[in-house]
């Protein structure tokens, strides 16, 4: 029985690294229609090589993005056309953020960091869903990529370099 109860215990300390391992959201569900703060957790750098840029991409149904400075990083907005008008508390905007790039910075390897914007999440986007912010980490050395969108019938754990996943539910 100790024996047994060991290796469980084993089994989810390794899940437990594999999970920390990708680049996650510090809050996983959102209710749509409303406002949201993404907080992007770096857990580690490539192979061992320190993180100097981070690329989130914004997808369609997420507008009104506001990007938190981070001491010894600079913030880069890439701005282009939505894929449609959206209501934002009665005014139409039709673009804004696409991609949210800090940069300039060196996080170890061995430490971990947040990068967090606030967004609004529009009502095109549906509850029971979930939506995905496609992130890439340069480091001094190589890059990870995690671009990994689901397919139907799939979910992030399938994938080795899945991108960070929001679970939408309804606004209560």
């Amino acid at each position: 029985m100790l024996k047994s109860f060991t290796l469980a215990c084993g089994l989810l300390a390794m899940g437990t690294v594999a999970a920390s391992a990708h680049i996650t959201l510090e809050v996983g569900e959102a209710s749509v229609p409303g406002a949201y703060k993404a907080v992007f957790r770096v857990g580690h750098g490539c192979a061992g090589s320190p993180t100097t840029k981070v690329r989130v991409q914004i997808p369609d149904g997420v507008i009104a993005v506001k990007p938190m400075p981070h001491a010894g990083w600079t913030i880069e907005t890439v701005k282009g056309p939505y894929g449609k008008a959206y209501d934002y508390y009665g005014e139409k905007v039709d673009s804004g953020v696409k991609e949210v790039v800090w940069q300039g910075g060196n996080l170890p390897d061995s430490y971990y960091d947040e990068f967090v914007l606030r967004a609004y999440l529009t009502s095109d986007l549906k509850p029971g869903t979930t939506l995905y912010f496609p992130v890439i980490q340069e480091c001094e050395q190589g890059s990870e990529r995690w671009i990994e969108i689901p397919a139907a019938g799939k979910d992030a754990d399938d994938y080795e370099t899945p991108a960070p996943g929001l679970k939408l539910v309804p606004k209560p």
